[in-house]
């Protein structure tokens, strides 16, 4: 059983700053990609970041220059750095791997409440 568990949620206000923790446990393997999504109350799930296992970055438009995935493919965790949030950060986060082994799997957190507001 695999489990996708983060940490790092909370209240900030506009111009603080958070960090996202997300951790897997379980049976996973050959990991192709983790990344961030969020959902904001009334819209789809978005992607906020992802990385590939090569090191590849990708980030919507509108966190690049604030946010910073990283993460350790070995140790199956992911972080978010989040600077500068504004109130439209405020989203659930959830943390997201992909891979395939065997068949393709696609792993889902139970996502983190992220708060900007002063």
């Amino acid at each position: 059983q695999v489990q996708l568990v983060e940490s790092g949620g909370g209240l900030v206000q506009p111009g603080g700053s958070l960090r996202l923790s997300c951790a897997a446990s379980g049976s996973i393997f050959s990991i192709n990609a983790m990344g961030w999504y969020r959902q904001a109350p009334g819209k789809q799930r978005a992607l906020v970041a992802t990385m590939t296992t090569g090191g590849s970055t990708n980030y919507a438009d509108s966190v690049k220059g604030r946010f910073t995935i990283s993460g350790d493919n070995a140790k199956k965790t992911v972080y978010l750095q989040m600077n500068s949030l504004e109130p439209e950060d405020t989203a659930v986060y959830y943390c997201n791997f992909k891979g395939y082994y065997g068949t393709r799997y696609d792993y889902w957190g139970q996502g983190t409440q992220v708060t900007v507001s002063s």
